[in-house]
This record gives C-alpha cells, sequence and structure tokens, in this order.
C-alpha cells in the first residue's frame, strides 16, 4: 500500500483526497495545512462548485484528526516543511 500525505487542504489538496480516498492501494496518512481543522472539514464536506461530499466527515474529539468514514487521518498545522514527521509516519509520497 503506497501511503500518501498531502501538504495543503485548499481547493485542490481536497479534489485530490476525493479522488484517491477510496483507492485500495493508497492511504492518506496525514494533512498539513495551517488552517483551522473544523473549518476544513466544513469546505471538504461541502464545495459550492461540486456539491456536497457523500462521505461522513467529521474532527475527531481531541482536534487532531480529520476522520472521513470512520477512518482517522493526522492533521498537522507545520509552517516549515523541514519539521514535517513525514519519515517517522513512513509517507511514500507527499503532494503539493
Amino acid at each position: 500500500m503506497t501511503k500518501i500525505a498531502i501538504n495543503g487542504f485548499g481547493r485542490i489538496g481536497r479534489l485530490f483526497f476525493k479522488q484517491i480516498f477510496e483507492e485500495k492501494d493508497i492511504e492518506v496518512v496525514a494533512i498539513n495545512d495551517l488552517g483551522n481543522l473544523e473549518n476544513l472539514a466544513y469546505l471538504l464536506k461541502y464545495d459550492t462548485v461540486y456539491g456536497r461530499y457523500d462521505k461522513k466527515v467529521q474532527v475527531d474529539a481531541d482536534g487532531r484528526k480529520l476522520v472521513v468514514d470512520e477512518k482517522g487521518i493526522a492533521f498537522l498545522q507545520e509552517r516549515d516543511p523541514m519539521n514535517l514527521p513525514w519519515k517517522a509516519m513512513d509517507v511514500d509520497i507527499v503532494v503539493e
């Protein structure tokens, strides 16, 4: 399985996420964005151009994971890419 991290969860990052989320051989393990996770979860669920995302989208109780259809995805807010723990998370590919 290929482990993916997304660095930046703007419109393009969210569209990429929606395209690969259900791929059997790909796992999104982390998202890094400086934005507020609650707002980003809302924007993932409701898009003014593409409409409502058909998955259950929420933030976990401690506010550190985006949960999509019961799958938790680590959420990071690191400005400096050199400080991101991609190696520790065993990430294969980072999408900018």
